[in-house]
C-alpha cells in the first residue's frame, strides 16, 4: 500500500509502523534520507503521535536512527551491520530448522512446497514483492513448527534489515534457480527427518547469501545518501 494512502483509525500505531517499515524496505524512504514526523504525519493524514511511536519502534529494530535535535533519518546499508545481522539470522534459522524437523507434519512440508512453487512463479514473472512474500512463507514454516516465541520475535525484528538489500538486488541474490533448488532440497531433507543435516543445509544457504551481499558491497552497488 502506498505511503500516501490515508491510514484507518483501527490499530493505528501498528499500521503506521508497518507502512513505514515497508516503505523503507522498498526504498521509497531511502538509506540516509532525513525524515520528519510532521511531514510523514501530513502524508498519512494523521497527528504526529502515532508517527513518532512508529519511528521509535523502527529505531529499535535498526531501520531508523536519530540524533535528538539534529536529525531523524533512515539508516544506511552498512556492511558491518549487515554481516552481524546475517550471522544472527543464520544461527536462528538453523536453530528453528533443527528444532522443527522432528515435529514437522506432512502438512508443514506441503506448505513449504507450495511456497516454493509460488516463489518460482514470482521469479519467472520478475515480481519481487511476491517472491519475497513467498520466501518468507517458506521459511516461516519451520520457525512456526519450532514453537519458540522468542526466536520468532527476533527473526521478525531482523528480517526487514535484510529485506532492504534483497528488494534492491533481488535478481542477483535470490532470482536464480539456486534458491528454488535449495528450497526443494531443504524440504526433502526435512521430510527425511535428519534435523542436523537440514540445519547445516539452511546455514549453507545463509552463508552463500552473505557472500553474494559482500560482493555487492565490494563493487559499491549500495550507494547511500549522505548524512546531510
Amino acid at each position: 500500500m502506498s505511503l500516501d494512502s490515508p491510514v484507518s483509525r483501527r490499530l493505528l500505531s501498528d499500521e503506521v509502523f508497518h507502512r513505514l517499515r515497508d516503505s523503507i524496505v522498498r526504498g521509497e524512504l531511502a538509506p540516509g534520507e532525513k525524515v520528519k514526523d510532521g511531514e510523514l504525519a501530513e502524508r498519512l493524514g494523521l497527528s504526529r503521535t502515532p508517527v513518532r511511536e512508529a519511528l521509535a519502534r523502527l529505531a529499535d529494530i535498526g531501520l531508523v536512527e536519530a540524533k535528538p535535535g539534529v536529525y531523524t533519518r533512515i539508516t544506511t546499508l552498512n556492511r558491518r551491520d549487515v554481516e552481524k545481522t546475517l550471522a544472527v539470522l543464520r544461527s536462528l534459522d538453523q536453530l528453528a530448522v533443527e528444532t522443527a524437523v522432528p515435529v514437522m507434519t506432512e502438512q508443514d512440508l506441503q506448505r513449504m512446497r507450495e511456497a516454493n512453487r509460488d516463489f518460482e512463479r514470482a521469479v519467472a514473472a520478475n515480481d519481487t514483492d511476491a517472491a519475497l512474500a513467498a520466501d518468507d512463507r517458506f521459511h516461516a514454516v519451520p520457525i512456526a513448527a519450532a514453537d519458540n516465541p522468542v526466536l520468532s520475535r527476533i527473526v521478525e525484528q531482523l528480517h526487514p534489515q535484510i529485506h532492504r538489500i534483497l528488494y534492491r538486488k533481488f535478481s542477483t541474490l535470490l532470482g536464480g534457480r539456486n534458491t528454488i533448488e535449495h528450497h526443494g532440497r531443504l524440504v526433502e531433507v526435512c521430510a527425511g527427518g535428519d534435523a542436523r543435516a537440514a540445519a547445516e543445509l539452511s546455514g549453507q544457504h545463509w552463508s552463500e547469501l552473505g557472500g553474494h551481499i559482500n560482493r555487492l558491497f565490494d563493487t559499491n552497488q549500495f550507494t547511500e545518501a549522505g548524512p546531510g
